[in-house]
């Protein structure tokens, strides 16, 4: 008898790994029978293809708990649901070492996906234990880009599997279109600068604040920062203590912040930890100037080492606020990186890589 999907995802969000996590649900779902998804955020059920069972808590009381919370409730639905039936394959987007801990002791096949860099989420010696003994407990492993694969072998000699996040050019494109009235880039002289993301040291907007801070007298630029978290409240005192309330705006999170970037000359990436960043792909889609932080995984492999887009070293303003000098005084002479960039997309094609996941689920189910 074939086995049933089981996709262990007990916190979901607005990043990234959401994105893919979607992407790579509703397909597989169009191509496996039975998908059922763990998660305590079933309010996202809209977006799930209507074939996959969502397996949620019955009330609302955990869904805005801390991402550890989520994690231990739906172990506990992951428990409960394999002891009412084994035959299942489990995939895990999150909590991995415990969904892999949990597959073993009921002797199930597991595959588990990382989307974020070791360097990010094994950073003491216990943990660095943890994961080089569990890991290696998984059926498959796979990681989102090339450098990633080899940090796992390096740190942990773990054999991962390298597939890229499947990329929609078609719907970005497509979404950037959506006409919208946004008055605080509409001046030609300055240079307009967007972020996207969660507002956590991960990210490390503050440092893109600190480059502004250098660069405010000195060349006519604007910055759109989109996003939420928990450093939001820091970076509004940052730009009030520092006089920068006419340079920098920022908005929530928004499902299409296409449109936005669209509008923007430049896309900077300020993280101090990847694994392969989406928010760079859909700014190469839209032909963006790009100004990556050099952080593992993800953004040399995307930039092509520097060919497709300007890298500075890591948690270094100071080079941040050269590279936008830079660009300001050599647009054209950039150009030629973006278009670049826009040429090698085809890596991250969207079936390429679907099918990808499809082909090694089936090898288990």
């Amino acid at each position: 008898m074939n086995k049933k999907l089981l996709i262990f995802m007990p916190s979901i969000k607005g990043g990234g790994l959401e994105k893919n996590f979607f992407i790579i649900s509703n397909f597989l779902a169009k191509k496996i029978n039975s998908v059922s998804i763990i998660t305590v955020n079933k309010e996202f059920k809209y977006k799930l293809n209507k074939k996959i069972k969502v397996i949620s808590p019955k009330n609302n009381f955990w869904k805005n708990k801390t991402p550890y919370i989520k994690y231990i409730v739906c172990l506990f639905l992951l428990i409960k649901t394999l002891f009412k039936s084994k035959n299942y394959l489990l995939f895990s987007f999150q909590a991995n070492w415990y969904a892999i801990l949990i597959a073993k002791i009921f002797n199930l096949k597991v595959i588990s996906r990382s989307n974020t860099a070791p360097q990010g989420w094994s950073k003491n010696s216990i943990k660095k234990f943890l994961y080089k003994q569990l890991l290696n407990l998984a059926d498959e492993i796979i990681v989102n880009s090339i450098d990633f694969r080899k940090t796992l072998k390096k740190r942990f000699n773990v054999n991962a599997k390298c597939i890229y996040n499947p990329l929609n050019k078609k719907e970005i494109i497509k979404y950037s279109k959506e006409k919208i009235n946004f008055n605080f880039f509409n001046s030609k002289k300055h240079l307009k600068i967007i972020n996207v993301g969660r507002f956590t040291d991960q990210k490390n907007q503050i440092l893109i604040l600190k480059s502004f801070e250098l660069l405010k007298n000195k060349i006519p630029i604007k910055l759109l920062l989109i996003g939420r978290g928990e450093n939001l409240k820091y970076f509004k005192l940052f730009i009030k203590n520092n006089k920068l309330k006419n340079y920098i705006k920022i908005i929530n999170f928004l499902d299409n912040p296409y449109r936005y970037i669209k509008l923007a000359d430049v896309f900077i990436l300020s993280s101090n930890f990847e694994g392969l960043p989406n928010v760079l792909l859909e700014a190469q889609c839209l032909k963006k100037i790009i100004i990556s932080s050099n952080c593992p995984t993800g953004p040399k492999e995307i930039l092509l080492n520097g060919k497709a887009g300007l890298m500075f070293k890591m948690n270094d303003y100071r080079a941040l606020a050269k590279k936008i000098k830079y660009v300001y005084f050599n647009k054209k002479k950039i150009d030629n990186k973006v278009q670049i960039g826009s040429k090698n997309l085809y890596r991250f094609s969207e079936s390429k890589n679907l099918n990808q996941y499809l082909d090694l689920i089936l090898k288990y189910i």
